[in-house]
């Protein structure tokens, strides 16, 4: 899927029409400023049109979208819960609790809890990092930025996070197991505060490894490609990006095959057979005065009047 920040700045609208261009499979609508990825109906309507679902919605939770529906964290959370089920969404990526939303922090498990109870949406609780202040470090979330300190029943797991927090994020796949529901698909260097959300392969995190792990492991929850792309200068730039995007995810996420007597085939036999062969050699013809065609590749032509 497309997350809708991805063609940031474009509006959200852009997402689902260069979503369907692609052939991406679904939007992940991240609800921010932008008035359409806050309107069930007009997000309906681009669905419908673009023939692209919403698979998931991503709650307002940022620092930048901190009073978008409001400032109560429970309200955000309700109404994006309204949301993805009126759109048929599957998933709510909702970020732990900032440290000074004192109240929302020390209720925030028990409360994603509760409100899991009541819909079938899963809220998917995103890993998140510290941040380095000069000489130390500051964690800005509570109950913590790491999901595998808290017992959430699903987890969204974001690959630029985890170069940020120079988490290992093959390690932190493994030991989530079943409840990792949620795949933000990125990449990154980590260091200097930077969530860059590169495009998969540009970085140094573990992409094509963790996604031939899933896709052998059986994984079935949804794979999101949130990248950066506010650099491209145009429009036709940015599809290219995503275009390389989606290649690459879908290209490691390929079930692998096996040979005739069971074992796994090596990736790069898998790549090799997305390669196009070898073009068939050029065939010569000569023509004489008498309209005879002559294959000089392979046996003599009929006459015009006989014509094969």
């Amino acid at each position: 899927m497309l997350s809708s920040a991805s063609v940031y700045p474009e509006k959200t609208p852009a997402a689902f029409e260069i979503a369907a261009k692609l052939g991406y499979d679904g939007v992940e609508v991240l609800v921010s400023s932008d008035p359409a990825s806050q309107d069930i109906d007009l997000l309906r309507r681009l669905s419908d049109y673009h023939q692209m679902p919403v698979t998931a919605v991503h709650s307002p939770c940022l620092v930048l979208t901190q009073r978008v529906w409001g400032r109560d964290p429970w309200g955000k959370l309700v109404r994006s819960k309204e949301m993805a089920e009126a759109l048929g969404a599957k998933a709510i990526v909702v970020h732990p609790a900032f440290r000074w939303q004192r109240e929302y922090a020390k209720e925030f498990e028990t409360g994603v809890a509760r409100m899991q109870d009541e819909t079938d949406v899963v809220f998917a609780v995103e890993n998140m990092y510290p941040v380095r202040v000069r000489d130390r470090e500051v964690v800005p979330y509570a109950p913590s930025w790491n999901p595998l300190d808290r017992d959430y029943p699903d987890v969204t797991l974001d690959l630029s996070h985890t170069a940020m927090s120079g988490s290992d994020a093959m390690d932190m796949a493994k030991r989530l197991g079943d409840r990792l529901s949620h795949v933000h698909v990125a990449d990154g260097f980590g260091g200097q505060n930077l969530d860059e959300h590169l495009i998969p392969g540009r970085g140094r995190q573990p992409v094509a490894e963790l996604l031939e792990y899933l896709a052998a492991d059986g994984y079935e929850g949804q794979l999101v490609l949130e990248v950066s792309t506010r650099k491209a200068p145009d429009r036709q730039a940015r599809m290219r990006e995503l275009a390389e995007a989606l290649a690459f995810t879908r290209l490691h996420f390929a079930r692998p095959t096996v040979e005739p007597d069971g074992r796994p085939r090596d990736r790069r036999e898998r790549i090799a057979l997305l390669r196009r062969g070898p073009a068939a050699p050029p065939r010569h013809f000569s023509v004489d005065t008498r309209g005879t065609v002559d294959d000089q590749d392979g046996d003599r032509g009929r006459g015009t009047d006989g014509g094969d």
